[in-house]
């Protein structure tokens, strides 16, 4: 009767364990941190750089959507960097403490990145750093705007301006102004 006794407490045993085995050995899927969204993210000291695509319907200028967020207690220059097909290209975005900026949306500005010289389904390297903080280089899908979430937030031609006409009229002189006594 024992044996059976035994027998049986180890066959339950094997089954619990063959059933439920997986979870004590192989990590959670759900604990794994990823990108929800198109675009990639990354962190550089206290700034988290997220969202980050961008979209071009030419191959060579693209509008650059991201969202930038100092969770740090100093104000920082983030310098973000690309290489176009003329060279690196550097823009340094100034950020409080505790500010978030975003760009790229139809509610912000529009950052354009141009000669690229990628197509959509590519990735564009971007590099990110501050300070004497170690930067940290992505790779930054460019997608076309097909989608409809992206609808009219391609890159814009920016105006050029217009060439004024000189005017005959003499130069005016303006006094210098003098110290009151």
């Amino acid at each position: 009767m024992r044996a059976r006794i035994a027998v049986s407490v180890v066959l339950a045993a094997g089954l619990l364990l063959g059933t439920s085995g997986c979870t004590f050995f192989t990590a959670q899927s759900t604990l794994q941190k990823y990108d929800p969204s198109d675009g990639v993210g990354t962190q550089v000291g206290t700034v988290k750089v997220r969202n980050a695509l961008l979209l071009s319907a030419d191959g060579e200028t693209a509008s650059f959507l991201v969202n930038f967020i100092n969770d740090g207690q100093d104000a920082v220059d983030l310098r973000v960097q690309y290489t176009s097909t003329d060279g690196k290209v550097t823009s340094t975005f100034h950020l409080e403490a505790g500010e978030v900026k975003t760009f790229g949306s139809k509610q912000t500005t529009q950052l354009v990145f141009k000669n690229i010289g990628k197509e959509a389904g590519t990735l564009l390297p971007v590099y990110f750093q501050y300070g004497s903080v170690s930067g940290k280089q992505i790779l930054v899908p460019i997608l076309d705007g097909s989608q409809g979430d992206y609808a009219g937030l391609l890159p814009t031609n920016s105006p050029t301006p217009s060439p004024t006409s000189m005017s005959t009229n003499p130069p005016v002189t303006v006094p210098i102004p003098t110290a009151a006594p």
